[in-house]
């Protein structure tokens, strides 16, 4: 199931859409800091929506210092299951491959901000 605001990250902004674990992997493993959306069900969860308008915000606000992209039905379970990271819309962070922080739900902009920049001075996995 998609949602506008959701294509929208992809079809407008340019990010990568990951449907397969060759895509994450070669995603997760690039230079810098990614962070994943992983949305879940937008039309059983309307917090999914929200989360892709919050976050290329909060890219905005971080000035470039991780790229995006947004994580497909086809890998999705798989994802959240290895991460530990359950609930949807989560953003996932990795550096070189390896997790470095999740921020489940959505939260308010003050959260964001401070955890964010938690997750970006980690240097090794969380």
């Amino acid at each position: 199931m998609t949602h506008p605001l959701i294509d929208r990250l992809s079809a407008e902004l340019g990010w990568p859409y990951l449907n397969t674990a060759d895509d994450l992997t070669a995603f997760t493993m690039g230079e810098g800091v990614h962070a994943l959306f992983i949305p879940g069900d937008p039309a059983r969860n309307l917090e999914s929506a929200d989360v892709a308008v919050i976050l290329p915000e909060l890219r905005m606000a971080f000035q470039g210092r991780f790229d995006c992209a947004v994580v497909g039905d086809a890998i999705e379970t798989e994802l959240r299951e290895a991460t530990r990271v359950l609930k949807t819309p989560s953003l996932i962070f990795y550096r070189a491959g390896a997790v470095i922080g999740a921020l489940p739900k959505v939260r308010d902009w003050d959260e964001y901000m401070a955890r964010i920049t938690q997750i970006l001075t980690r240097s090794n996995a969380a």
